[in-house]
């Protein structure tokens, strides 16, 4: 039963109550994560459960909080049950609540910065440098997601290459124009992992400081068919 107007005391809990719903759904780590993975496109649960190290019933757990703070839909396909994003509000409080973090939670840009130090050792560009290269003619975009999320969006102009299969298409990439990769996100290590093997193998390469979401908030244009 709804507070009665006499009771604005109890209108107040129960509207804030209900707000603090969606922070109670993104107040554990595996459950941003989960919606991280949904951002490239929906997934079904064993999928999930392997791309964030749980358990299928600890997953399907996670799922259940996300989807009763309405933050994820899912639909049958067969036995299976395939979640995605709810809408682009998601998306974006998502990122928005990223970004936050990173602005006011110093750990995370030292854990980042030190890691991808190791790994790839090269100073990511940003969209606008990016254009840059672009516009001299010396970039190719390359997309090292794994195709089924390539083809559920992408930075359009982007080309294909996972990452898995990098090694064999090496012969693809020019050497006289810088090879531009992206993959999730700021914390996917595709990305990385790529240009290090782009780089041992004699050819130009750098990463994109974002992934195809933050690409796609920016308003930057966007493809839907795979163009590999």
């Amino acid at each position: 039963m709804p507070p009665q107007a006499s009771d604005p005391r109890a209108f107040k809990d129960e509207i804030f109550g209900h707000i603090a719903r969606i922070g109670a759904a993104l107040g554990h780590a595996k459950r941003v994560e989960i919606l991280d993975v949904l951002l490239q496109g929906e997934r079904t649960v064993e999928s999930l459960s392997q791309q964030v190290a749980a358990s299928v019933a600890n997953t399907s757990r996670h799922l259940q909080i996300l989807a009763a703070a309405g933050l994820v839909t899912r639909r049958a396909e067969g036995t299976s049950r395939v979640y995605r994003v709810a809408d682009d509000e998601v998306a974006d409080l998502h990122l928005a609540v990223r970004g936050l973090a990173q602005s006011h939670i110093a750990d995370i840009s030292t854990l980042a910065d030190a890691f991808f130090a190791e790994v790839d050792g090269v100073r990511a560009v940003s969209f606008e440098e990016f254009d840059d290269l672009q516009r001299a003619g010396d970039a190719l975009l390359v997309d090292v997601r794994p195709a089924p999320e390539f083809a559920a969006g992408h930075a359009e102009g982007a080309v294909n290459i996972p990452l898995a299969d990098l090694d064999r298409r090496l012969a693809e990439l020019p050497a006289d124009r810088t090879v531009v990769a992206y993959c999730r996100g700021p914390y996917c290590v595709f990305a990385a992992h790529a240009v290090t093997r782009l780089r041992e193998a004699g050819l130009q390469a750098v990463r994109l400081a974002e992934g195809y979401p933050e690409w796609r908030a920016a308003g930057r244009p966007v493809g839907r068919r795979n163009s590999s």
